[in-house]
């Protein structure tokens, strides 16, 4: 039987369209690239409380901003690498320093960029989102987490960033599961090693690594991280102390990411085991096919199995 799956950028529209319904301050903005968020159904259904703000990422924030200050409640979107290199001033500054209501999401993370290539494939956003002040910084990993993350986001007052790739991923969690800002789920237990992973990307490879490990005798967990700010620190400690190491899984530079978070928190609580991080190492991103790049720079399944074994001796 084929395992359910689901575009998120379609999670992120369907809920969208479905809160709108009931709440009158639901706003989308867009920088032109509704045919490829999928927003262009939210337009056509709400037409008076959408704004194609053309190709001016920064002027979208901005514009979102000020829709705050109105009570709106506005969702902006645009691919990662806008979202996040292009409108960082706007963002920390109109948005968050403010103390505003202001919900970017940011599409094609790491990777799943594919074939837009180098200058479009964000590594880095998660190191630059996780230092401004107060942010929230959530990654679902199936489309699922994404509706639930989608719905509390319009819920809480404040700043949140959303990081999604935009095709189909499969579903982990039933459409009934509830989630928390800063509570990862565990997915697999597992008493040698823990991949504590975030996205749907690392999160379903950390699953198929722990299968692979376990047909050699070892037996490893998966905790799905969730959200990178707040972070669940408890999870974290709590997972650690079952296991004789730990690794890290992200779509993602390992340098101010997951990898740095997790790290900082093992640390700082004396924990014994031993720790790795799997992700991107100080590189610009490439063209090619999703596949190709998660081997090419070492986010594949076998690269998880390896150095789980390596940690293991």
């Amino acid at each position: 039987m084929a395992e359910q799956q689901k575009e998120m950028r379609m999670a992120y529209v369907d809920t969208l369209m479905a809160m709108a319904e009931k709440n009158k301050n639901i706003v989308v903005l867009e920088a032109d690239l509704m045919s490829c968020t999928n927003t262009g159904i939210f337009k056509k259904t709400y037409p008076d409380r959408f704004i194609n703000c053309g190709i001016a990422e920064a002027n979208m924030v901005g514009i979102a901003s000020g829709l705050s200050t109105l009570g709106k409640i506005p969702f902006a979107a645009g691919f990662g690498c806008f979202s996040s290199r292009r409108v960082f001033d706007q963002f920390f500054l109109s948005a968050n320093y403010a103390r505003l209501n202001v919900k970017l999401t940011g599409t094609d993370p790491g990777v799943t960029a594919a074939f837009n290539g180098g200058t479009h494939m964000p590594f880095e956003e998660l190191a630059l989102m996780r230092v401004v002040p107060g942010l929230t910084i959530i990654e679902p990993s199936d489309p699922s987490s994404c509706a639930a993350f989608v719905r509390l986001m319009a819920e809480e007052y404040g700043c949140h960033y959303l990081r999604i790739p935009r095709k189909p991923v499969p579903y982990l969690y039933p459409e009934t599961e509830t989630f928390k800002f800063g509570k990862a789920k565990v997915l697999k237990e597992g008493k040698d090693i823990c991949f504590m992973a975030l996205g749907s990307l690392m999160v379903n490879q950390s699953l198929k690594a722990a299968e692979t490990l376990a047909s050699n005798g070892i037996s490893a967990g998966v905790l799905d991280i969730l959200t990178l700010k707040p972070i669940d620190r408890d999870a974290i400690l709590e997972q650690a102390g079952k296991v004789r190491a730990v690794i890290s899984a992200e779509n993602a530079q390992i340098a101010g990411g997951l990898g740095s978070a997790v790290a900082e928190i093992l640390a700082e609580n004396g924990c014994k085991c031993k720790f790795a991080r799997i992700g991107i190492r100080d590189e610009f991103g490439e063209v090619g096919t999703q596949d190709y790049l998660v081997d090419r720079f070492g986010l594949d399944v076998g690269s998880l199995v390896k150095k789980a074994q390596e940690l293991l001796g």
